[in-house]
């Protein structure tokens, strides 16, 4: 299966505008078999299937994300 090598992830909060943290393509898969993408810091995490369907991976204690998140392909 080819997984792209970036997304970006929309954190939609209400009554605020959306949040877009741009994701690459890790070595790692996540428990669901597909990719680990992260961010250049490597606090935001998340594994992204075929589908575009995101899990949120937390990277530390206490880490949640309480918002929806959506993952869109970003052009190279």
């Amino acid at each position: 299966m080819d997984f792209p090598e970036t997304y970006e992830l929309v954190f939609q909060a209400p009554a605020v505008a959306d949040d877009v943290v741009v994701v690459h393509r890790t070595e790692r898969a996540g428990a669901g078999g597909c990719p680990v993408y992260q961010d250049e810091t490597g606090i935001v995490r998340a594994e992204i299937s075929d589908q575009g369907e995101v899990r949120m991976l937390a990277s530390g204690a206490h880490q949640a994300h309480p918002f929806p998140v959506v993952a869109r392909e970003r052009a190279a």
